[in-house]
C-alpha cells in the first residue's frame, strides 16, 4: 500500500513530518538512532527516514519519559524491556498526571508570589518552593559527573537558607529571560552583549558547588553544558526552546576561545 503521491507505505511519515507533529529536530532522532534508543523503520533513497507507527509508539514513550526528567540511558533501559505497550503506556500515563498536579502545585505558589510582589503582602518561603524539586535531575547529573558531584550539590542546596534559595531563584529566572529575549531577536552571539550574558552564564556556574574548575569552569565543561542543552528539550526550555540553547551554546563556545 502506496501514499498518493508514491512515495512510501501510507502508514510511514518521513522525518520531516515526525519533526514537524512532536517538535522533535531530526538531529535530535539521529542521535537516537545513533545511541540505539530509536531506529527509523526504514532509510530510503537519499538518506530519506521513514517511520513507521511501531516506531511511532516508542517515540512517543521517550517523550513521555523525557518530559518525566529520564535520561537517555534511563529511557533505553524502559522501552527495551519486552511490555505490553498498553500497559506501558497506562503506567506512564499515571506518572504524566502525577507530573500535572505538581505543575498545578508550582503555578499556584508562583502565582501567590506574583500576589505578594504586587500586592506588598508578605511572601512566605515554604508556599514559594511547594512543587519545585531540584532532585529531579539527580540521574542526568548522576549519569555525567557521578554520584559525588551530585551528593555535593545536594548537600549545599539543602543547607542554604530559603532567602538565598529565592535569590538564586530569582538570578536563574532573570538569566534564562535575558538569554530567551536575545535569542528571539537573533542576537549575534559573538556580540557584546551576548558575551555579556555568557560572562553572566559563568559567573551563575560558578556559585555551585562541584562545577569542572570551581570559580572559574573548565573550558571542556563550558563546551559540554552547551551542547547539552541542545541536545536535552528539558534544558533548552529554560532559554525559550531550540533557538535560545543554539545561542546559549554558541556564546560559551565564543566565551571559552576568547578567555583561553
Amino acid at each position: 500500500m502506496t501514499t498518493t503521491d508514491g512515495v512510501g507505505p501510507a502508514d510511514e511519515l518521513p522525518i520531516q513530518e515526525v519533526t514537524r507533529l512532536t517538535g522533535t529536530t531530526s538531529r535530535t532522532l539521529r542521535h537516537y538512532d545513533a545511541i540505539g534508543l530509536l531506529a527509523p523503520s526504514r532509510v530510503g533513497p537519499g538518506g530519506q527516514r521513514w517511520y513507521g507507527r511501531a516506531e511511532l509508539l516508542v517515540l512517543q514513550r521517550i517523550l513521555v519519559l523525557r518530559s518525566l526528567g529520564l535520561s537517555l540511558a534511563a529511557i533505553g533501559r524502559v522501552v527495551g524491556q519486552d511490555e505490553d505497550p498498553v500497559h506501558a503506556l497506562r503506567h506512564h500515563l499515571g506518572q504524566l498526571r502525577s507530573e500535572q498536579h505538581r505543575l498545578e502545585r508550582r503555578a499556584r505558589s508562583v502565582e501567590r508570589t506574583i500576589t505578594a510582589l504586587t500586592t506588598g503582602g508578605p511572601i512566605m518561603a515554604e508556599e514559594m518552593f511547594d512543587g519545585f524539586d531540584h532532585t529531579q535531575y539527580e540521574d542526568e547529573v548522576t549519569e555525567r559527573w557521578g554520584a559525588r558531584a551530585y551528593a555535593e550539590s545536594d548537600r549545599w542546596w539543602r543547607g542554604l537558607p530559603e532567602e538565598e534559595k529565592a535569590e538564586l531563584g530569582r538570578r536563574t529566572a532573570e538569566l534564562n529571560r535575558d538569554w530567551t529575549d536575545a535569542a528571539a531577536r537573533a542576537v549575534d552571539p559573538a556580540s557584546d552583549e551576548a558575551q555579556s550574558l555568557a560572562a553572566r552564564h559563568v559567573a551563575w556556574l560558578s556559585t555551585y558547588p562541584g562545577v569542572p574548575g570551581g570559580r572559574t569552569p573548565a573550558p571542556e565543561y563550558l563546551l559540554g553544558l552547551g551542547d547539552m542543552y541542545v541536545a536535552d528539550p528539558r534544558f533548552a526550555a529554560n532559554y525559550g526552546g531550540e533557538r535560545g540553547a543554539v545561542l546559549v551554546r554558541d556564546a560559551l563556545r565564543v566565551h571559552v576561545e576568547r578567555t583561553r
